[in-house]
C-alpha cells in the first residue's frame, strides 16, 4: 500500500498502477522528504515528477507544502489514477496546485516554459541512461538556481552524467536495490 507519510494529507492512500510503475517504497520516500524538508527545499517548491507512475513524490511534495507540481506520465491508465490521487489530497484539504499531463518527459520539459526548484525522474529500470541524460540537459535551463534534481535508479545503474547535462553532482545514498542521485545546476 502506497500513502502519503506527512503533512496536510498524510495517511492518504494512493492508488498504484497495476503495471509498468515501481513505486518509490514508503521508508526511501520518507527518508528522501526528511532530507528535503531538513535543506528546506519544498515549502513553496516548484515540483516537477517525471515518470510520475502512482504521483507519489510530486503528491507527497504538495502535502508538505510545495506550491504545485507538474506530474509527467506517458502511459493513459498512470495518468488517469494521478488525477484521482491529486484529487484524494484536494480532499484533504492540500491547496497546491498538480498539473497531470500525460507526456513523454523529454518531449514535455523541452516544451515547457516554466521554472522549477525541485524534480523528481524515477524512470522505469528499462529507460536507457542516455534518455536519462538527455532529460536532464533539457532540464538544466528550466531550474532555478538553487533548485534540487533527485533521480531515482536501481542500485547497478551508473550515476547520472550531470557534466553531460551542465549538472553537478550534489550526493548519493543506497536503499537496498534503489540508489537517490541528488544534482543541483552547476556553478
Amino acid at each position: 500500500m502506497t500513502r502519503i507519510i506527512s503533512g496536510r494529507a498524510g495517511g492518504t492512500v494512493l492508488d498504484v498502477p497495476a503495471k509498468g510503475t515501481r513505486p518509490t517504497s514508503d521508508r526511501v520516500r520518507e527518508s528522501l522528504f526528511g532530507a528535503l524538508e531538513s535543506a528546506d527545499l519544498i515549502e513553496g517548491a516548484r515540483v516537477l515528477d517525471l515518470y510520475a507512475g502512482s504521483g507519489a513524490l510530486g503528491l507527497e511534495s504538495l502535502s508538505r507544502g510545495a506550491v504545485s507540481a507538474d506530474l509527467v506520465e506517458l502511459s493513459a491508465p498512470a495518468a488517469t489514477l494521478i488525477r484521482k490521487n491529486a484529487e484524494r489530497l484536494r480532499t484533504a484539504g492540500v491547496r497546491g496546485a498538480a498539473r497531470v499531463h500525460r507526456a513523454n518527459a523529454t518531449t514535455f520539459v523541452e516544451s515547457s516554459a516554466a521554472t522549477w526548484d525541485l524534480v523528481f525522474i524515477d524512470p522505469p529500470y528499462d529507460v536507457a541512461d542516455d534518455e536519462i541524460t538527455r532529460v536532464l540537459a533539457a532540464l538544466t535551463p528550466r531550474l532555478s538556481p538553487d533548485a534540487a534534481v533527485i533521480v531515482e535508479r536501481a542500485k547497478r545503474s551508473p550515476a547520472p552524467d550531470w557534466e553531460a547535462a551542465g549538472l553537478e553532482a550534489d550526493r548519493d545514498r543506497a536503499y537496498g536495490d534503489t540508489t537517490l542521485w541528488w544534482g543541483r545546476p552547476a556553478d
